[in-house]
């Protein structure tokens, strides 16, 4: 078979029908996942998918399969430099108390409540129209 009828054959749409469909059956698993109510799997289920999904998506619709190696080990030293940012940040961050550390977030009261419901929204959000 030529070349150019192999790359022809990376590009067919059944492949991507496949691919689309292999991305809706993970969907599908991530959304029944929590209905199990065990909150680790739920957890390890819904990264690994999520995880998996990316890899899918990156490297067919992306088309990264036909790259290079080297941009491959781009894209795993920049997710590793990612891991260590989190992991250095998450510590802190993640903290509900601490010394120099204080929250901010006061649970409104039951007249604040009444005053601004909170289907209401911000009068920003509302958009009336202007007069000409």
């Amino acid at each position: 078979m030529s070349e150019a009828a192999e790359h022809h054959d990376d590009h067919s749409p059944g492949k991507y029908v496949k691919i689309w469909a292999i991305l809706l059956v993970l969907l599908a698993v991530s959304i029944i996942g929590p209905t199990l109510g065990i909150k680790w799997l739920t957890l390890i289920t819904a990264f690994g998918i999520a995880i998996v999904k990316a890899g899918m998506v990156c490297a067919y619709f992306m088309h990264l399969n036909i790259e290079l190696k080297y941009i491959w080990y781009l894209l795993l030293a920049t997710l590793l430099l990612l891991l260590v940012l989190f992991t250095g940040f998450a510590p802190d961050v993640m903290k509900p108390s601490g010394q120099r550390w204080s929250s901010t977030y006061v649970e409104p009261t039951e007249e604040e409540i009444a005053v601004h419901p909170p289907e209401a929204g911000y009068a920003g959000d509302q958009t009336e129209a202007a007069p000409h």
